[in-house]
């Protein structure tokens, strides 16, 4: 089943698809690993990302339920990505040699990218528990499903479009104030916290898009390039933090000024399209949005 909630269909039930649909892809990802372990730790921890998502949209009335099946899927992400975070540095700095200016820079990351390799291949000898972490992810999956049987939600359209309304309105005034604060400082978190709201938008854009195909295929696309834009940045903030915090890891000199000036960049470049993106992407007011999302899910529910 995709990722959406088809609105001629009885919610609640759509809503359980949905959940049940992603956590037991994520069980497949887990015990399978068709394309190795670390590559099933990506996609099942995309899958509790949707989860989490789908929960702040349509789960608004229901703090305890949303707030531990957040906590649950969370925490579970968390005890996965030790290894995964370390891989998604080399591939970061991947992404740096497509954009290198010069011999300096591409010698300097070269030499980077070995570096975090051996690092990453480091961090997997240590992890020797990693199995039973993916054991107990695997049994938290089957938990969050068992949970979706106490979950409550309207059956009615018009309670429903009222409480997508609700969820919708929320998560554009998220983005909105994420983007001004993002004018205002240029501290790492603020474009962090930019990507999260600009990752939920384009998830209820995705789960919605049955009530309106051609607008919110336009806006997924524009939502989908500020999260990959900001992405890139935010994986960039973190091997500039890598490197602060392990100053032995790549050496010091000419190399790292090489090194750090890609990366700065790089980032500020991202920064400014980020910016320009979701001046788009979050134009409208979450009251206006709100209420088309709600005469449409009602349009749609009940033609």
């Amino acid at each position: 089943m995709p990722y959406r909630i088809r609105p001629g269909r009885p919610f609640g039930e759509e809503v359980a698809a949905v959940a049940s649909e992603q956590l037991n892809r994520a069980i497949a990802a887990l015990e399978e690993q068709p394309e190795g372990l670390h590559e099933a730790i990506h996609e099942a921890r995309k899958k509790f990302k949707r989860v989490r998502s789908l929960y702040r949209l349509v789960a608004l009335d229901q703090k305890t339920f949303r707030a531990a099946e957040n906590a649950r899927l969370r925490d579970t992400a968390r005890t996965l990505s030790v290894v995964r975070d370390a891989a998604a540095l080399i591939e970061t700095v991947i992404y740096l040699e497509n954009h290198a200016l010069n011999d300096e820079e591409k010698s300097a990351l070269s030499h980077a990218r070995a570096a975090l390799t051996e690092r990453r291949d480091a961090l997997a000898l240590a992890e020797t528990d990693l199995s039973d972490k993916v054991a107990a992810a695997i049994s938290a999956c089957h938990d969050a499903s068992a949970a979706l049987e106490s979950a409550s939600f309207p059956s009615s359209p018009r309670k429903a479009a009222k409480m997508l309304a609700k969820g919708w309105r929320k998560g554009l005034g998220r983005g909105r104030a994420a983007l001004d604060d993002c004018h205002h400082s240029v501290h790492e978190e603020v474009f962090h916290e930019l990507r999260k709201a600009g990752q939920a938008y384009w998830m209820n854009l995705s789960l919605l898009r049955g009530i309106w195909p051609s607008a919110m295929h336009a806006k997924r696309a524009e939502a989908k390039a500020l999260v990959d834009t900001l992405g890139h940045e935010h994986d960039l903030a973190l091997l500039a933090d890598l490197l602060d915090r392990e100053t032995g890891l790549i050496g010091g000199g000419e190399e790292f000024s090489h090194l750090l000036g890609a990366i700065i960049r790089q980032q500020q470049e991202l920064r400014r399209n980020a910016l320009a993106l979701a001046e788009r992407v979050f134009a409208d007011t979450p009251e206006r949005e709100g209420m088309i999302i709600e005469a449409l899910w009602i349009a749609a529910a009940t033609e």
